[in-house]
């Protein structure tokens, strides 16, 4: 098993509407970070990919940061 924050936590369904959760996997540009970074697996980074995308689309994440 990967020890990573999403198992720590016991989170089953990445929701976009948590951003706190999602800024955890987004560096300070605003890009999400790689899987090398984060320890997910590909099925997580996937579904966290998902997520920040939706968040951005309903303007609660920023698409790029100074």
């Amino acid at each position: 098993m990967t020890n990573n924050i999403l198992t720590q936590n016991d989170i089953q369904h990445v929701d976009y509407k948590d951003v706190d959760l999602l800024k955890q996997f987004i560096n300070p540009h605003g890009r999400v970070l790689g899987r090398k970074r984060t320890g997910l697996t590909a099925k997580q980074q996937r579904a966290v990919e998902a997520a920040v995308k939706r968040a951005r689309f309903m303007g609660l994440l920023p698409y790029i940061q100074k």
